[in-house]
């Protein structure tokens, strides 16, 4: 981490209006400013009163940060950032590097606040995915029918992506309104259906408000653990729904949490498990190539396209994996040295989940039950099928589940 900058680095919040929007307190730190750095956009809406010297932010801008602010430490340095500095904005990156105590921040009113202004929606109840610099598939996570979402657009082309995304995701009738250069005098908003876009790009600066209404005939994707199974893309290495959702609620996961989904499948433990909530990570291996592109696909198509896929076999693939919170394994138990490296690499309070239907890897569970403890579990699930004329049960094979969390000197040999 850079060393705390001498003097406290102002960092403005500026919207569209420019310089008219802002107030007295930000103006004069921006007229005092020696350096002020920003974006071009934003740059060429100061007055000619802030006379202090113009830096752009050169790209890629985080690495950049730290040398720059070396280059200009002793002098009144302000940093220009769009509306509020954060709210996905350059407020947290200076804050990571800087540290808290090196800023003063000044925010201005964010684009999502004036959109919400706009559309008559309350804030606390209106989800927001920022698409700048992010890949688009992100916004299917939060698609549910009655929900009301901003997407944070990366310019021009952003609704017409966001309608196709709609469209594909099953979400076709939901109702998009885009607001231009919110703030502004210039300010725009035009509207339409997503299967039905057809206006050309506007302006670059842009929000989209997206009122969620699912297609009669699209699946229905729930909040919680448990997809359908035909949710997925798979080859038949999928772990179903019913032992899915318990195997989830198994692992816990919590926010901004990392997981291990060793001989991943189809990818669909390592999803739902990001799906739980927007920070949490995961990596999943699978020694397939044609199962791994398989998982990348479905990560994008549920919404959850940074989890990262490696392709090749464990125990050996995981050598170079940052630490796991939890690790599921829910294939390849009997490679050998597999059990014990997925074990050594969790820390204190960290999660073990291994799922199995064959004598084999019940056996070495049996065996890591009796040594760590946990819980060793038998789940049965039965489907209502047709026989004859009547209704019978058919049985899927039992999956035996050994969990276990890791605590200081458990163990019992």
């Amino acid at each position: 981490m850079t060393p705390a900058h001498p003097t406290p680095v102002t960092v403005v919040g500026i919207g569209a209006d420019g310089w008219p929007g802002l107030p007295a307190v930000s103006r004069a730190a921006l007229t005092d400013a020696e350096v002020i750095v920003g974006g071009p956009r934003q740059l060429a809406l100061l007055p000619a009163d802030c006379a202090g010297e113009r830096v752009a932010w050169p790209s890629p801008l985080r690495p950049a940060v730290p040398a720059l602010l070396d280059r200009h430490r002793g002098s009144r340095l302000a940093v220009l950032a769009s509306g509020d500095p954060m709210f996905y904005g350059i407020g947290r990156t200076l804050t990571e590097i800087a540290g808290a105590d090196a800023l003063r921040v000044l925010p201005h009113p964010s684009s999502v606040s004036y959109a919400c202004a706009r559309v008559g929606w309350p804030l606390e109840g209106t989800e927001t995915v920022s698409l700048v610099g992010r890949p688009a598939d992100r916004l299917a996570a939060v698609l549910h029918d009655g929900r009301r979402v901003l997407v944070l657009s990366a310019g021009a082309d952003t609704p017409a992506t966001v309608a196709a995304l709609l469209t594909d995701r099953g979400f076709g009738p939901s109702r998009m309104t885009v607001l231009e250069q919110l703030g502004a005098e210039s300010e725009a908003a035009y509207a339409g259906v997503a299967e039905d876009w057809t206006h050309p790009p506007g302006d670059a600066l842009n929000v989209i408000a997206v009122d969620c209404l699912r297609a009669p005939d699209a699946l229905r994707l729930g909040a919680v653990p448990g997809l359908p199974d035909a949710a997925y893309e798979h080859d038949g290495q999928l772990t179903k729904r019913h032992v899915r959702a318990a195997t989830l609620a198994a692992l816990a996961p919590a926010p901004g949490e990392l997981l291990w989904d060793v001989g991943g499948g189809s990818g669909s433990i390592a999803v739902e498990w990001m799906r739980t909530h927007p920070s949490c990570r995961a990596y999943t291996v699978e020694r397939s190539p044609e199962r791994a592109g398989r998982i990348t696909r479905n990560a994008a198509r549920l919404g959850v396209p940074g989890l990262h896929v490696v392709t090749g076999a464990a125990p050996a693939a995981l050598a170079e994996l940052p630490p796991p919170d939890a690790v599921f394994i829910g294939g390849g138990l009997t490679a050998p040295g597999l059990l014990d490296a997925c074990w050594e690499a969790l820390g204190e309070g960290g999660r073990l989940v291994a799922n199995t239907v064959t004598l084999e890897s019940e056996a070495l569970l049996a065996d890591r039950y009796r040594r760590h403890g946990g819980d060793l579990t038998r789940l049965s699930v039965a489907h209502a099928v047709p026989v004859g004329g009547f209704t019978g049960w058919r049985q899927a094979m039992p999956v035996t589940q050994w969990s276990a969390t890791k605590t200081a000197g458990v163990g019992r040999s």
